[in-house]
């Protein structure tokens, strides 16, 4: 189960099934996904909203799976409303996590989104 996935539009390959860590303190977040990672999940969703994504790096790094066999999401404040500042936001999460690259990464409760009409500068790729 945990190894199936579904094909995105550009040919990444995202878990079907992932851990989310909403809710969930640095201690709890690094216990769980040590735990979900030991059992085969590979796709860990966190969040910088949930004040967790160091204990999800920690986690990360004490269960020994290869960054490489992972799927990370994180997600940033919708607030950040130009390139620099999710750039900046981006930055701090990878330095939170301890790791080299998010795989996905979510803009989390846009709104309100007519003040993004006309600007697609902000979603370079």
């Amino acid at each position: 189960m945990f190894a199936e996935t579904f094909s995105l539009s550009n040919g990444v390959k995202i878990p079907k099934v992932g851990l989310g860590t909403w809710l969930m303190d640095e201690t709890q977040a690094a216990q769980a996904v040590r735990e979900a990672l030991s059992i085969g999940y590979r796709h860990i969703d966190t969040a910088q909203a949930y004040g967790n994504e160091a204990g999800v790096g920690e986690g990360i790094r004490l269960s020994g799976v290869a960054r490489e066999q992972l799927f990370i999401t994180t997600k940033i404040a919708a607030e950040l409303k130009n390139y620099d500042a999710a750039a900046q936001s981006i930055e701090e999460s990878l330095a939170k996590l301890g790791i080299d690259y998010i795989d996905l990464v979510i803009i989390h409760s846009p709104q309100p989104w007519k003040e993004f009409r006309g600007e697609n500068r902000y979603f370079k790729v």
